[in-house]
């Protein structure tokens, strides 16, 4: 998908390996000025500036409570979770 929409990973890690929860993973999150959240063909967004903390980390985190894969950042953006919708938008926004 990412190839598709000519998008290319400076980093990529396993989140079987990896896992991120919790504080971590709020650190992954927290540095961003907003925070889209994907779910099937919807997404949510949040501003991590004035959006409660444990409302964001419920929406972007599984079952298992690891923050939900894949993970992008883009520029001041945190993409969570898959929706090829938002990848196209992402890739649009860049073009």
């Amino acid at each position: 998908m990412l190839h598709k929409n000519k998008m290319t990973p400076l980093r990529v890690d396993d989140a079987r390996k990896t896992p991120l929860a919790g504080e971590a993973a709020w650190q992954v999150l927290a540095g961003a000025k907003e925070i889209l959240v994907a779910k099937g063909t919807n997404y949510q967004v949040f501003d991590p500036r004035t959006d409660d903390k444990k409302v964001i980390l419920a929406a972007a985190s599984g079952r298992t409570g690891n923050l939900r894969a894949p993970v992008l950042r883009s520029g001041d953006r945190v993409f969570v979770g898959f929706s090829e919708s938002l990848y196209a938008r992402i890739a649009e926004e860049r073009a």
